[in-house]
């Protein structure tokens, strides 16, 4: 059979039977799919050469090369960013080492190029979430193209157990790829979330965390009737760095950004915009400061202040630096910015509303694992935050096995 034949095979094949093993006969249900996140190069391959089984655990054929094996996890959450989505499908495709994709006939999943030269290739596979929206992809770390005018990246597609059609994300990049400039980073789309991977080394294997966010930032995406009160970056997506005055803590008289500093970790960022509440202020930061000493080097906590009514520097810093010893604040940083909308401090850019009460920003790896707006000084709340501190740990101990070819 000749190339362009089989690249009219792999289109009708798709036609007849998709991800969720469509016939012709639920082709009518299909047809008035959702239609989201506009059109993407070669979306029927998503499908060329899909198992009837997919497991929640693959080993692309890429694990057979020489090169540095990688583990991409996570969980993928509904568009809350908190619900775990089960049976979701994720189509992953790459290069190989050397930033190719090539057609390997002896592997069961390669792709052979169609008639205008298309392929996937043959480091190719799926994953289908877990009950509980879990997900491990076992590869090796693709290469950058030899043109290198792109980063190194996994491509995913996403389809979900519902009529809205697949849809592409961010691709999986790595935080300590060169070519991943600050230029490139400020660019990303954040669909589903940043694809920004901060890999942890465990023995020979590195491990990138990426939780996905179905429906984020994907255009036409159908939204709730209702929009809540928003402050600050989305939950999937990065906090982006900032450099506010340090008041107090192990940085004071500087302007050290704490994600750059303190980003591995967890983070949280504690906003107060316009209108401080002193007394409930003072209840966080103490509960703050308990949580920073139990969790040693492995919590790092940031007050931010933003209150641009009546705003000196001198003033602010005094302000903050009576407060730290009134408190005897040890752990937690006092700091400040202008306002909320301070471009030279680079604030501006995470999007904290100034006129809410407060906002809460839980971090890991720089980025958002959870978000808090309004949040009370009670105890629920209280275990709340202690209780999502916990949940987000994750540090790999306990690693799925590679999936079978």
């Amino acid at each position: 059979m000749k190339l362009y034949q089989i690249g009219l095979v792999a289109v009708l094949c798709n036609l007849l039977m998709g991800c969720n093993g469509q016939t012709k006969e639920n082709k009518k249900t299909a047809d008035k799919s959702q239609s989201v996140g506009g059109a993407f190069e070669n979306r029927e391959f998503t499908y060329y050469g899909i198992p009837k089984t997919i497991s929640s655990i693959d080993t692309s054929a890429g694990w057979k090369l020489n090169g540095q094996k990688i583990l991409l996890t996570g969980i993928v959450y509904q568009i809350d960013g908190k619900t775990p989505a089960p049976d979701v499908l994720l189509y992953y495709y790459q290069t190989n080492t050397v930033g190719k994709y090539l057609h390997k006939p002896d592997e069961s999943r390669s792709m052979p190029p169609n008639h205008l030269g298309q392929t996937h290739g043959y480091i190719r596979g799926w994953v289908k979430t877990d009950k509980e929206g879990n997900y491990s992809i076992y590869t090796v770390r693709p290469g950058a193209y030899p043109t290198h005018d792109e980063p190194a990246h996994v491509h995913i597609t996403v389809k979900e157990p519902t009529d809205i059609n697949e849809y592409y994300i961010d691709d999986f990049v790595f935080d300590d790829d060169k070519i991943l400039t600050s230029a490139r980073r400020k660019k990303m789309e954040n669909r589903c979330g940043s694809g920004v991977l901060r890999l942890v080394q465990k023995g020979d294997l590195q491990i990138g965390e990426r939780n996905i966010i179905l429906g984020l930032n994907i255009p036409d995406y159908p939204k709730k009737p209702t929009q809540p009160i928003t402050s600050g970056r989305n939950i999937g997506e990065d906090v982006i760095s900032f450099i506010p005055y340090h008041a107090w803590g192990p940085d004071k008289g500087t302007r050290t950004c704490p994600i750059c500093k303190y980003g591995w970790y967890h983070g949280i960022l504690y906003f107060v915009g316009n209108h401080p509440n002193w007394n409930e202020i003072k209840l966080w930061l103490t509960f703050l400061e308990n949580e920073s000493k139990q969790r040693e080097q492995y919590l790092k906590v940031y007050f931010v202040y933003g209150n641009e009514n009546g705003y000196t520097k001198n003033a602010r810093e005094k302000e903050l630096a009576n407060l730290g010893k009134e408190l005897h604040l040890e752990k937690v940083a006092l700091t400040f910015v202008p306002s909320f909308s301070d471009s030279a401090s680079e604030i501006d850019v995470n999007k904290i509303n100034p006129e809410v009460e407060n906002t809460f920003i839980l971090y890991k790896r720089s980025n958002v694992v959870d978000k808090f707006i309004n949040l009370k000084p009670n105890q629920d709340n209280f275990n709340l935050l202690s209780t999502r501190l916990d949940q987000t740990i994750n540090e790999y101990f306990n690693l799925p096995k590679t999936g079978q070819e």
